[in-house]
């Protein structure tokens, strides 16, 4: 018997995509010989991973789990809207955030922790790929934890709970947890996910962003050919604006039109100690296939 050594291992996973212990057993029924075991993978739909790392996937699904003051949130994607409706897709996606929720946010960590079915989150994710014929990818997670209080989940257009296309995370911290603060958390969740703000509070947005809109409102209050001192008036009064559409902290409460966060969260003598907010395939250039142009590019067209 050939000895099975990590470099070999690693080696086939690198061709093949598949997962570190279906290479071990590849290799092993192969007696070590490196494409005989890509062929044996091959024969049990298991290299068929790596073809399929290069499509796009931007649908899927975000996940939330709850444990003791915190909470965690996962994004894997998938190619099709279609996979997010697979059961077993699903299952994954939910025992990747529970995972999340033990080992933290740090995605290698992740991948490595070990499944109920005895795969890691990483060889799971390949065998899913194989399995269902599409390309998917753990795209990021998120976890909270605070001292004292709540860590509360959202999620919008749940297809069952703790599944769907938005999640939020919402820290509060409290001296103590009540259906009030809970009950509060789902409100600040809710109001997140409908408003997407940028930052909790004015000063940890993004100076880059301060400037840039800064600059844009320069310009426009300048085609008003009003002096400098007015301009810059002007444009204090609509970077103000800019805060109450951006800032978490700044924002007009959606449950009642007319309270700011700051006021909602201070009036039930809490503090927010941060949120986050997932929305599906966000950021992710998505293809449009036109069969039609395809056609014509083959055909010289």
């Amino acid at each position: 018997m050939a000895e099975i050594t990590a470099a070999l291992v690693k080696d086939l996973r690198e061709k093949t995509g598949a997962g570190m212990m279906d290479c071990k057993k590849a290799l092993n029924e192969a007696n070590g010989d490196i494409e005989a075991a890509i062929d044996w993978l091959r024969k049990k739909g298991l290299a068929a991973a790596a073809k399929k790392s290069g499509r796009v996937a931007a649908e899927g699904l975000v996940a939330v789990a709850s444990g003791d003051k915190s909470a965690a949130m996962v994004e894997v994607n998938a190619e099709t809207d279609f996979v997010a409706r697979n059961e077993a897709f699903q299952n994954f996606v939910e025992a990747t955030a529970k995972v999340a929720l033990k080992v933290g946010e740090d995605l290698e960590a992740i991948k490595a922790a070990t499944l109920d079915t005895g795969r890691t989150v990483a060889e799971e994710l390949t065998h899913l790929i194989a399995t269902i014929g599409e390309n998917m990818s753990l795209r990021r997670a998120r976890v909270f934890t605070v001292p004292s209080g709540v860590v509360a989940t959202y999620v919008h257009g749940a297809l069952r709970p703790g599944l769907g296309k938005i999640g939020v995370l919402a820290a509060i911290e409290a001296p103590n947890t009540s259906d009030a603060i809970e009950t509060l958390g789902r409100q600040v969740g809710m109001h997140v996910a409908a408003t997407r703000p940028s930052s909790l509070d004015t000063d940890s947005l993004d100076p880059a962003e301060i400037e840039r809109e800064r600059a844009v409102l320069v310009e426009q209050s300048r085609a008003s050919g009003k002096p400098e001192n007015i301009i810059e008036k002007m444009v204090e009064g609509r970077i103000r604006k800019f805060y109450e559409e951006v800032v978490l902290l700044e924002q007009v409460w959606v449950h009642d039109g007319e309270s700011r966060v700051k006021d909602v969260v201070k009036k039930a003598g809490v503090k927010l100690a941060g949120f986050d907010r997932f929305q599906l395939g966000e950021g992710i250039e998505k293809t449009v296939d036109d069969f039609a142009a395809e056609v014509a590019k083959v055909a010289g067209v």
